[in-house]
C-alpha cells in the first residue's frame, strides 16, 4: 500500500510514495551493513569533511527542502527553512567537536595501562515523527554517523518525500551508499525489523505508545535504545517577573509548529499576584496570531499535520472546560478546507483536567494558577511527563533553585525550551530516556569499551 502525503493545508493528495518491497529491505539492510563494516575504518579528517559538504548542500538547498516539509505536513513556511538551517548547524558541530567527543580516555591502573575507547556499533534503526521533519532526524543521525556507526531511517508515513531527501542529501554530500538509508515502512513492518542482527540499536522520537512498542521491541532482542517522546511542559510565572516581556516569549514557546512541539510550553503555571495581568497580555497576544496558508510569509501559524490531529485536540479542550476549565479564547473548530484550530487560551485548569493531565498537541494552552512558587512546583511534578521546563523571574539565582526541584529533562531559566547541540536532550519519567546532541549523545551507541595493558 502506497504511502500518501495530504497537504493538510489544501487536503489534497501531495504525493504517493511505494512501500519499500520486502526484498528491497534486506538488501537495503545488507548495504548498510556492509557500509558501515567500511565506514567505522573511515578517519575523522573524512567523516568530518562529509559532514561539512552536508551542512554545506543544506544551506544551499534550503528553500526547496522547506517548501518540501511544509506542503507534507504544514508548517509555517519561515519555520521550515529555520528548521533546515539549523540541521545544517548540527553538522558543522559534530564535524567541530565529533573527535573530540571520542578521544581515548586514559585511567589509571596499577600494574599496567588502562584506557577507554568508543567504538561504534553497528546499523541504527532510527524511528521519527513527521513534527519536525528534517530536525528530528539530523541531531539523531550526524552524532550517530559521526561515531562511525550507519543509520536506517523509519519515517513518519506523511513525511516520505522529506525521508527520501534526505537520502540523496548524504549520496550527494560523498557518504559512501548505505551509510543512510530511508526505508517506507509502516509501524507492523518496523517492529519485526528490531529483530534483525543487522540493526544494533535503535533511536525513537514519538508518541507513548510507540516508546512502548519499540522499547518492548528492543528489550527482547537486548538492544540499546533511546526513546524521546512526548511532553507537557510547564512554564512558571514568578510575581517578579516582568509579564510584558514574558508573554510574547510564552506566545512563541505554545505556538511554534502551531504548538505541534513535544517542547513547546502547554501548562502556564501563573503566580497569583500577576494573574489577571498575565490572563490579559497573553489572551491578547495569541488573538493577533494570523492563521492561515503556511506558505505565505504573512501567518503565523498553519493548519495541524493531519485531520484526527485536529479532532484530538478539540476534544481535550471541550471536556476541560466540561470539567469546570475557562474558555477566554478560540475553542472551536473552524469551517473550511484546511485542519486549522485558533489560538485557544483555558485557565483555572486544574490537575484531573485534559489540558493539565494530557499533552496537547496544537495551539491551545492551559492556564493553572498558583499561590506561590512551592504550589508551581508541584504542579509542575504533577505530570507523569518530564521532558522540559521553564522558569520565568527577575531573581535568576531563586530560579536556579528551583530548577533543580524540577522533574525534566532540562530546565530553562527565563528562556524557551529549545534543543542545541551544545546541551545534551531528552526526558525522565513517560517523556522517554537516553539522550541526544552534546557528548552525551554521541556516545548513546558507541561501545565503551576498556583496554588493560599489562606491564611487561
Amino acid at each position: 500500500m502506497p504511502m500518501q502525503s495530504i497537504n493538510p493545508a489544501t487536503e489534497e493528495l501531495f504525493e504517493e510514495y511505494p512501500e519499500t518491497a520486502h526484498e528491497s529491505v534486506d538488501l537495503r539492510l545488507q548495504m548498510a551493513h556492509e557500509a558501515q563494516l567500511s565506514w567505522r575504518k573511515t578517519s575523522f579528517d573524512a567523516r568530518v569533511s562529509r559532514l561539512r559538504s552536508l551542512g554545506k548542500l543544506l544551506r544551499a538547498e534550503v528553500d526547496s527542502l522547506a517548501d518540501l516539509a511544509t506542503n507534507e505536513m504544514g508548517k509555517p513556511i519561515a519555520q521550515s527553512r529555520g528548521e533546515v538551517e539549523k540541521c545544517a548547524w548540527v553538522c558543522d558541530y559534530y564535524a567541530e567537536h565529533a573527535e573530540e567527543f571520542l578521544e581515548p580516555r586514559t585511567e589509571p591502573v596499577e600494574g599496567g595501562r588502562g584506557y577507554v575507547r568508543y567504538d561504534p556499533l553497528g546499523v541504527v534503526l532510527a524511528v521519527m515523527p513527521w513534527n519536525f521533519p528534517y530536525w528530528q532526524v539530523f541531531r539523531a543521525a550526524v552524532p550517530a554517523v559521526a561515531a562511525g556507526n550507519v543509520m536506517a531511517l523509519k519515517h513518519a508515513s506523511n513525511v516520505s518525500g522529506v525521508s527520501q531527501e534526505i537520502e540523496r542529501l548524504f549520496v550527494r554530500a560523498d557518504f559512501p551508499a548505505g551509510v543512510f538509508t530511508s526505508l517506507l515502512l509502516s509501524s507492523e513492518r518496523t517492529e519485526k525489523l528490531l529483530g534483525d542482527p543487522r540493526i544494533r540499536a535503535v533511536t525513537l522520537t514519538g508518541s507513548e505508545r510507540a516508546g512502548k512498542s519499540v522499547a518492548a521491541a528492543a528489550g527482547r532482542e537486548l538492544k540499546p535504545s533511546v526513546l524521546e517522546l512526548g511532553g507537557s511542559d510547564p512554564f512558571i510565572v514568578l510575581a517578579d517577573a516582568d509579564v510584558g516581556a514574558v508573554v510574547s516569549q510564552a506566545v512563541q514557546a505554545r505556538t511554534q509548529n502551531t504548538g505541534q512541539s513535544c517542547i513547546a510550553a502547554k501548562r502556564f503555571l501563573v503566580e497569583q499576584p500577576i494573574l489577571k495581568e498575565f490572563e490579559a497580555a497573553f489572551v491578547d497576544a495569541m488573538s493577533a496570531l494570523k492563521v492561515g496558508d503556511p506558505l505565505d510569509e504573512a501567518n503565523d501559524l498553519g493548519p495541524l499535520a493531519r485531520s484526527d490531529l485536529r479532532e484530538t485536540l478539540h476534544d481535550q479542550v471541550s471536556r476541560s472546560c466540561e470539567q469546570g476549565a475557562e474558555l477566554l479564547l478560540g475553542g472551536s473548530e473552524p469551517e473550511g478546507t484546511g485542519y486549522y484550530y485558533p489560538p485557544t487560551v483555558l485557565t483555572n485548569v486544574k490537575p484531573g483536567m485534559a489540558a493539565f493531565d494530557e499533552e496537547t498537541f496544537g495551539p491551545a494552552a492551559a492556564i493553572v494558577p498558583v499561590g506561590d512558587r512551592t504550589e508551581a512546583i508541584e504542579l509542575a511534578n504533577q505530570s507523569s511527563f518530564g521532558l522540559g521546563a521553564s522558569v520565568w523571574s527577575s531573581d535568576v539565582d531563586a530560579a536556579e533553585a528551583l530548577a533543580g526541584q524540577i522533574e525534566a529533562g532540562c530546565v530553562f531559566i527565563n528562556s524557551i525550551v529549545k534543543s542545541d547541540p551544545h546541551l545534551p536532550f531528552g526526558g525522565i519519567k513517560r517523556s522517554g530516556y537516553g539522550r541526544e546532541l552534546s557528548r552525551e549523545g554521541i556516545r548513546e551507541f558507541v561501545n565503551v569499551k576498556s583496554v588493560w595493558v599489562d606491564s611487561v
